[in-house]
């Protein structure tokens, strides 16, 4: 290998060891996901013909209290969640999940954005496709406010870590339980935008999604 090659190399190396990464999850790499567990769990869950290998084209960091949440966005239309508790290194891994996109709806207006955020996201229970999801997330009272956090997303358009598009999202987890033991989980995010025209820009994203294990994924750097 000549020595611009290697210096190419190196330099590439490092402007993506610049962006949010764990577990040797990081921009345009990709990962595995373990062909027999998908064989099968996929026929109860609500996406079909998930892509075991997926390259990685975006990656999402969310700070939320003592918690860091990381987003691989992948080549198959949906992303690999990762969260950590306490610090980002392997050991303080406490989730990982497989998200899938099931849909997006876009939001016109103000009335339709707070009756979604006020009546409909955050209740005990949700049917979707025919399903019926509970609410993971715990309240006191029967409607759970929707949990805000604001995601910093970076793609290989990024030049630095201060290059990133900004996202305000409402969000809300649900599950139900499969015949095979496993859960699906379903995840609810309200997001919102200022457009260069200095509107709003609103939609919500509704995900499925799969628990997965250290050993149900293989990681390629």
């Amino acid at each position: 290998m000549s020595f611009f090659k290697k210096l190419f190399r190196i330099e590439k190396e490092d402007t993506r060891g610049l962006f949010p990464h764990i577990m040797g999850l990081r921009l345009e790499a990709s990962f595995e996901i373990d062909a027999l567990h998908l064989k099968l769990l996929e026929p109860h869950l609500t996406i079909n013909q998930c892509t075991p290998t997926q390259i990685i084209q975006a990656v999402g960091y969310v700070k939320l209290d003592g918690n860091h949440i990381f987003r691989f966005y992948t080549d198959d239309e949906g992303f690999l969640q990762v969260v950590s508790e306490g610090g980002t290194a392997e050991q303080h891994v406490i989730d990982v999940k497989m998200f899938h996109y099931f849909d997006t709806l876009n939001i016109e207006n103000q009335s339709d954005w707070d009756e979604l955020l006020f009546k409909k996201m955050g209740n005990a229970s949700y049917e979707l496709n025919g399903h019926t999801y509970n609410r993971v997330w715990t309240s006191t009272s029967d409607y759970h406010k929707p949990v805000a956090m604001q995601e910093k997303t970076y793609d290989a358009t990024s030049v630095d870590a201060n290059d990133f598009d900004q996202t305000d999202q409402f969000t809300m987890l649900y599950e139900r339980e499969l015949e095979t033991g496993d859960f699906e989980a379903l995840y609810l995010s309200a997001e919102e935008k200022i457009n260069k025209h200095n509107q709003y820009e609103r939609c919500l994203v509704i995900s499925t999604g799969m628990s997965l294990s250290p050993t149900q994924i293989k990681i390629h750097g």
